[in-house]
């Protein structure tokens, strides 16, 4: 799937799904029955990555990776990623996980602390980007790294609030360009311009949205999803569900109690019918998507162009409108788990856009899924364009594919791990 931490792997191994094993931007596991979201460990990733390959030809090389999904634990000589740290009382400390040890206070001390408020949630601005360019320039001007890979993250938020074609996103272009530039100019400075390539590159196209599919309620409306109620409080039962939903943005992973063909015929039936779900995949299907790992679900639900999914499950009537008339929120009353008013990325059974949006009053985030304007995560198509995304060289390569979309050729995200080792070769 067009998600972040699926392409990411695939960019760093040359490698799909079914092979590196990271299906989306989290995946249920089965044997602890728990769901797993944004989890940061380069060991979730099963295939060789790109400097254990070129390592282990020359152990003298040096890398560097900044803020990509599934960075920490690395064979990278420096390592920056976001890791806070949760504390008792509910607050946490923003900090980043960095190699060597230390390393992110080193560059603190240099450009200031990283602010995890502007890189994810409603507060994410181009700071976030601002920061990680001087880590970039920091590490490029004390360490010279042979490779080096570095991820702004913030041209995909402006996206989803704004849609694809805003003059947001326009704005956040231009100022990514001016970061780009400045790491560029680092490069000059360092006298390593003339032996440095260059690639940039968006992980996945966009689509303008307009509301979300929630299929755990559709799911549950059926009896095929139970819950607990805690504290007046309704989670997933993942012992006694027979059927859920794992959702990253456009795709679903759906897990199934019970996997034999006629149990899975009629769950696949029952979401084939669901307005706004394209297409149900099964083994075939995902074999042909290339993302039959045994970390997916036992079925796939793609959603139609325009729409996205969301986790919930609950459907009691005390929902509300809160202060902002224009941003939903839940009522105190409502039976959804608390973690649904906050930014709480990993206690989720799937991302939610909608930590992008928030009531500053009551410090709670929106549930009005029709705020979100931008989603991705579909199969691209080669002929129409849909999902396809830039990739750009300093230098030029050696064109690995043979398809084309008007006039230009088309590279896939595993072609990158040869056009990277190609330098060292």
């Amino acid at each position: 799937p067009s998600v972040t931490s699926t392409v990411q792997a695939s960019i760093l191994t040359g490698k799909y799904p079914r092979d590196h094993g990271i299906i989306s931007n989290g995946f249920f596991d089965r044997e602890n029955l728990q769901t797993l979201f944004w989890e940061q460990s380069t060991n979730l990733v099963r295939s060789e990555k790109i400097w254990d390959s070129l390592k282990n030809k020359n152990s003298m090389l040096k890398t560097a990776i900044l803020f990509w999904q599934n960075s920490m634990y690395s064979n990278n000589d420096y390592v920056v990623t976001p890791r806070p740290i949760h504390l008792e009382n509910g607050q946490m400390d923003i900090w980043c996980y960095s190699k060597p040890v230390n390393y992110y206070e080193t560059i603190s001390k240099e450009v200031g602390e990283f602010n995890l408020m502007n890189y994810w949630g409603p507060f994410a601005s181009i700071k976030s980007s601002e920061w990680i360019t001087k880590s970039v320039q920091y590490t490029i001007k004390n360490h010279r790294p042979n490779l080096m890979y570095a991820y702004f993250p913030q041209l995909d938020y402006t996206a989803q609030k704004f849609g694809k074609s805003s003059s947001q996103v326009t704005d956040d272009l231009k100022h990514i360009d001016g970061c780009v530039g400045n790491i560029i100019e680092k490069v000059k400075e360092a006298g390593i311009f003339d032996d440095t390539q260059f690639l940039l590159l968006s992980e996945y196209g966009f689509n303008d949205v307009k509301d979300a599919i929630p299929i755990n309620r559709i799911l549950r409306e059926q009896g095929l999803l139970q819950v607990r109620t805690i504290n007046g409080k309704e989670y997933i039962d993942y012992e006694y569900s027979d059927a859920f939903a794992v959702v990253d943005h456009q795709i679903a992973h759906i897990y199934l109690k019970d996997s034999n063909s006629t149990s899975k015929a009629k769950i696949r039936s029952t979401l084939e019918d669901v307005p706004g779900i394209e297409k149900v995949c099964e083994e075939k299907e995902k074999q042909k998507l290339y993302i039959d790992h045994e970390r997916s679900g036992e079925l796939i639900a793609i959603a139609e162009k325009d729409r996205w999914f969301s986790y919930y499950w609950w459907y009691d009537d005390q929902r509300k409108e809160i202060s902002n008339p224009d941003v939903g929120g839940i009522d105190d009353n409502s039976k959804a788990p608390s973690f649904t008013k906050t930014v709480d990325i990993h206690r989720k059974p799937g991302y939610d856009p909608l930590d992008l949006f928030i009531d500053p009053k009551r410090k709670c985030i929106s549930t009005d899924t029709r705020l979100i304007k931008g989603s991705h995560g579909r199969p691209y198509d080669i002929e129409s364009g849909e999902g396809l995304s830039t990739f750009l060289s300093s230098k030029k390569i050696e064109h690995i594919r043979k398809d084309n979309f008007d006039g230009h050729p088309v590279i896939k995200c595993l072609d990158i791990f040869d056009i990277v080792r190609k330098n060292f070769v």
